[in-house]
C-alpha cells in the first residue's frame, strides 16, 4: 500500500470509529433514560433488531432508487404500478434476498411517529412481511426466526401497547438521529458500530457477554495468527461462533469466500446472522446452524476447512456420552475429555474438519488443557504424537474478557507444519498488555511482535522457546508454558555488610534524635 492508500485508509478508519462511537453513546444514553423494569442490558435484543431492520431497510431504499433511477420515477411510484412491481420483487429476492414495501420503510415509520400514527402492531406487521418475503427462497434460512428475540409484546417493555409504542419510537428516533453515510467511505460503518454496541452491552451484561462476543484485540491475534501467508480463504469456520465477531475478523485479514458457523444458543444464533449480513456478507456466502456442535454435527458433517477459529465456552460441565467414542471426530483419541472440562472436545472437532493442504486453527483455551492428567492428558499426546497438528502455545494476559479474568492460551494448530514437524512454538505474551479500567488488552505492537515471534521461529529469551519434541516428551506432553519459556528474574545480589551498616546508621541517628528530645524536655523543666 502506498503513502495515500495508508492516510486514507487512516481517515477511514477515524471515520469509522467516530460514527460507531455516536451510536454506542446516543443509544446508551437512551437505554438509561427508558430504564425502568428492564436492565440496559435487556434492550440488546430490541435496538440490535430495530438496527438489523434500519440497515435491511436503508439498503431496499439505496438499490431501489439507484435502479429506478434511469426510469424517473420513485420507488413508492414504481411499486404502485403493476407492470413495475412484481419486476421489483423478483429483482430485490435475487439481490437483496429478502422484499420491503415502500410503506415499510424506515423512513416512513419515522413519518408515522412524527404524525403521532405509529403503532407498535405496525412494526411487527413489518417485521412479518420482510420474513414472509423469505419464504421459499435461498434466503429463507437466512431470515426464519431472525427477528424471534424481538418480542414486541413483552410486559417489560410496558403494559400498555400505547406505553410499548412510544418505547419503541424512541428507540427508532434515537436510529434516526445518527448519520450512517454507506457511500462515504468503503469501511464498514454500520456492522463497526454493531460490535462496538455489542461491547459495550456486554461489559454490562457480565458474565452473559461472553456467550455472543469475543474482545477485540484477542479476536484481531487469533485472526492474524489463522491467517498468516493467506490472502484469500475458501471458507472460514467457528464452531462456537457466538456473534460471529472471530469469523469476521477472518473476514478483515483475508478474502473469505464462505463463511460457516455452529452457535448453541437461539438468540446468539440470531445475532451471528444478522452480524453476517450487517457487515456485507452476502446471503448466499454463509451458513451459520443453530446446534450442540458437540452433540450434533449433521448439518456440516461432510464439510472441510481451511480457516477455523474459536473461542469456545470455557470449562463447561458435560455429560460425557459413550456413543461419542463411536463418532469419527473423537474415536481415534480412545476417551472422551471429562465431565468437568468440555474444553478439547471442541478441539478434537475442529481437527476433524481440517481440509488437506495448508489449513489451520487457531483456538483460544483455558491453560487448564495444557497440563491436567487423566484423559486430556491421552489427547494431547494423540494431537501431539500422532496426528502431529499442534504448532504454536501462546500464553496471553489475565483480564482480557468481560466473562473471565483468568488468562487464556491460544493454540495454533496446522494441517502441514512446513518443516516445523519435529517442534512446537512456545510464546510467553503474558506480560506485555495495556490496560484500561479494570480490563487488559493487547496493542497493535503486541499482537505483531506475537505473530511475528511466531513466524520467525526463533527463540528470544523470556519470550519465546521452540520447543523440541524430545523435550515435549520428556515433560510428559505437559504444555505448560513455564516448562518451556523462563521469565524467572533474578533479584540483584544483597550486600549483607551494607545492610548491616544501614541498620547501624539508622540506630545510631534514631538514638542521637531521643537524645536531643530529652536535652530538650530538660531545659522545659518536663
Amino acid at each position: 500500500m502506498d503513502n495515500q492508500g495508508v492516510i486514507n485508509n487512516n481517515m477511514n478508519i477515524d471515520k469509522q470509529r467516530d460514527i460507531a462511537q455516536e451510536l454506542s453513546s446516543k443509544l446508551w444514553t437512551m437505554c438509561n433514560q427508558l430504564r425502568g423494569t428492564m436492565e440496559a442490558y435487556e434492550f440488546k435484543n430490541y435496538i440490535l433488531g430495530l438496527i438489523f431492520y434500519k440497515f435491511l431497510s436503508d439498503k431496499t431504499e439505496k438499490y431501489m432508487n439507484d435502479a429506478l433511477k434511469s426510469d424517473g420515477v420513485t420507488y413508492q411510484e414504481a411499486w404502485e404500478d403493476e407492470e413495475y412491481r412484481q419486476d421489483l420483487i423478483d429483482e430485490s429476492l435475487r439481490i437483496l434476498g429478502y422484499v420491503i414495501e415502500p410503506k415499510y420503510l424506515f423512513s416512513n415509520v419515522i413519518k408515522m411517529i412524527e404524525k403521532g400514527e405509529f403503532s407498535i402492531d405496525y412494526l411487527e406487521e413489518i417485521i412479518n412481511s420482510i420474513t414472509e418475503s423469505t419464504q421459499g427462497q435461498d434466503s429463507q434460512t437466512d431470515f426464519d426466526g431472525l427477528f424471534e428475540d424481538m418480542d414486541l409484546k413483552a410486559s417489560k417493555l410496558g403494559k400498555a401497547v400505547s406505553e410499548r409504542s412510544k418505547a419503541i419510537a424512541t428507540m427508532i428516533k434515537t436510529l434516526d438521529t445518527i448519520e450512517m453515510d454507506y457511500d462515504s467511505t468503503d469501511v464498514d460503518i454500520l456492522g463497526s458500530a454493531y460490535i462496538e454496541l455489542i461491547s459495550q452491552f456486554a461489559s454490562t451484561a457480565g458474565k452473559k457477554a461472553g456467550e455472543f462476543f469475543t474482545m477485540t484485540t484477542p479476536a484481531t491475534l487469533v485472526a492474524k495468527l489463522a491467517t498468516v501467508g493467506l490472502t484469500d480463504v475458501l471458507n472460514a469456520f467457528d464452531p462456537a461462533c457466538g456473534s460471529g465477531s472471530l469469523l469476521l475478523k477472518v473476514g478483515e485479514n483475508a478474502n473469505v469466500r464462505h463463511y460457516y458457523g455452529q452457535e448453541l444458543t437461539a438468540s446468539t444464533y440470531n445475532l451471528a446472522r444478522m452480524n453476517m449480513m450487517l457487515h456485507g456478507v452476502d446471503f448466499k456466502n454463509f451458513e451459520i446452524v443453530n446446534c450442540n456442535t458437540i452433540t450434533d454435527d449433521t448439518a456440516l458433517s461432510e464439510m472441510k476447512y481451511d480457516v477455523q477459529v474459536a473461542n469456545p465456552p470455557y470449562s463447561v460441565s458435560w455429560t460425557p456420552d459413550p456413543a461419542l467414542l463411536d463418532d469419527d471426530r473423537f474415536s481415534p483419541y480412545g476417551v472422551l475429555a471429562p465431565k468437568s472440562y468440555e474444553d478439547l472436545m471442541f478441539v478434537e472437532h475442529m481437527i476433524f474438519h481440517m481440509a488437506e493442504g495448508d489449513s489451520r486453527i487457531a483456538v483460544l483455551l483455558p491453560h487448564g488443557v495444557l497440563f491436567r492428567g487423566g484423559a486430556e492428558e491421552k489427547i494431547r499426546k494423540y494431537m501431539i504424537e500422532e496426528q502431529n497438528v499442534l504448532d504454536a502455545v501462546i500464553g496471553l494476559p489475565e483480564k482480557m474478557f468481560v466473562s473471565t479474568g483468568i488468562a487464556v492460551a491460544c493454540l495454533v494448530f496446522k494441517k502441514e507444519r512446513n518443516g516445523n514437524s519435529e517442534n512446537i512454538c512456545f510464546i510467553d505474551a503474558s506480560k506485555e498488555y495495556a490496560s484500561e479500567g479494570k480490563m487488559n488488552y493487547l496493542t497493535d505492537e503486541n499482537i505483531d511482535k506475537i505473530v511475528n515471534t511466531y513466524v520467525e521461529r526463533k527463540d528470544v529469551d523470556k519470550y519465546c522457546h521452540i520447543a523440541s519434541m524430545k523435550e515435549i516428551k520428556e515433560n510428559d506432553y505437559n504444555l505448560n508454558i513455564s516448562r518451556y519459556v523462563d521469565t524467572f528474574e533474578e533479584e540483584e545480589p544483597v550486600d549483607i555488610s551494607e545492610v548491616k551498616a544501614n541498620i547501624a546508621e539508622i540506630s545510631k541517628n534514631k538514638q542521637e534524635a531521643i537524645d536531643k528530645v530529652n536535652a530538650t524536655m530538660t531545659l522545659l523543666g518536663l
